[in-house]
């Protein structure tokens, strides 16, 4: 009898997030990706600003398909891979894609090579032989090169991009991470870009001189995605056993916040209009938005159902988020206006 009476009163007096967390929210719109019935590889699904388009790139089906954030409308680019059926030593097909200069360079493991696209005419205008089998793919403005993270070498391929009279990707050297590459972002402004190595530490290098300047710790067990708040010079670090951190790069990476979210945690998105970061759990099946304070702290304001293995996300700046199903073939909606 007392004891029930205690509940009753800490019931009346307690908030109702204290007594039980609220369910989660439901995605608004499930979009199908043309041949992933049966499953599709996602990875690295992107936004390219200068496109308005949603970069899919549909794993072993060989395509990427670029998606309107607004309307949900597909356009899809066929022949970046091999196609379905035919024989592929890895099947894994394309996984990355970013936009650069007038061009869409998308990754291809069947074989190790970066593909450039045109994206009006949709046609695949030269194919460019890797080291090793490629991972991230990233545009760097500011010495017009292309950069792909090989984690089968431990280094990142660097590529010297020239598009007159027509693309080309020049081999110009290689940066060596030992323990890594994991995840790659870019701030061009700061002459600085951002990798993880695969356990405990990220990694912070210079753009016009491809040097690595520091290793710092970031207390993950396992570290993956990054995402960059450019305005407030913050690097928010994925960790998979289920948290996120924020780094200060002028405090020499300096762990200034970390907060808890679904276990399994890969691929993260940032959206520096809304200072809104996307944490997608893929083993809680889970995507967790936080807001990011100007001073880096982290405070949790929403959780979404999405789907086992749900590891990927990005977003357009502008409400719209992504979330990848890869069990099912499709791109989960989160409306976060």
């Amino acid at each position: 009898m007392k004891a029930r009476l205690l509940v009753m009163l800490l019931a009346a007096v307690l908030p109702i997030s204290v007594l039980a967390a609220p369910a989660p929210l439901t995605p608004q719109a499930v979009i199908k990706i043309p041949g992933g019935e049966h499953g599709i590889g996602f990875d690295d699904i992107g936004y390219a600003a200068q496109l308005d388009r949603v970069t899919v790139p549909a794993g072993a089906t060989g395509n990427l398909v670029l998606m309107d954030p607004a309307t949900r409308a597909l356009t899809v680019i066929p022949g970046v891979s091999a196609p379905p059926g035919k024989v592929r030593q890895r099947r894994e097909g394309t996984t990355s894609a970013i936009y650069a200069e007038g061009y869409l360079f998308a990754s291809d493991h069947d074989p190790e090579e970066v593909v450039t696209i045109d994206p009006r005419t949709h046609a695949v205008l030269g194919r460019t032989r890797l080291e090793s089998g490629p991972d991230y793919v990233r545009y760097v403005a500011r010495t017009h090169e292309i950069w792909v993270t090989e984690p089968g070498k431990q280094q990142i391929q660097v590529f010297k991009l020239s598009v007159a009279p027509k693309p080309l990707l020049a081999p110009e050297t290689s940066i060596h991470i030992a323990g890594g590459p994991e995840s790659l972002e870019i701030d061009n402004a700061r002459d600085r870009a951002y990798a993880n190595l695969w356990k405990g530490k990220t990694v912070e290098m210079e753009l016009t001189t491809h040097k690595v300047l520091a290793e710092w710790p970031n207390t993950c067990k396992g570290s993956h995605g990054i995402a960059i708040d450019r305005a407030n010079e913050h690097v928010f670090v994925a960790c998979g056993e289920g948290k996120v951190v924020t780094l200060a790069p002028a405090e020499k990476g300096k762990v200034i916040a970390s907060a808890p979210a679904g276990a399994g945690i890969d691929i993260i998105s940032y959206s520096p209009k809304l200072h809104h970061l996307y944490v997608p759990g893929a083993r809680a099946a889970t995507l967790t938005i936080f807001d990011a304070s100007t001073s880096g702290a982290l405070k949790p304001i929403a959780v979404y159902k999405t789907a086992e293995r749900a590891h990927c996300v990005t977003d357009d700046d502008n409400g719209h988020v992504f979330v990848c199903d890869p069990r099912a073939g499709t791109i989960l909606e989160i409306n976060d206006r």
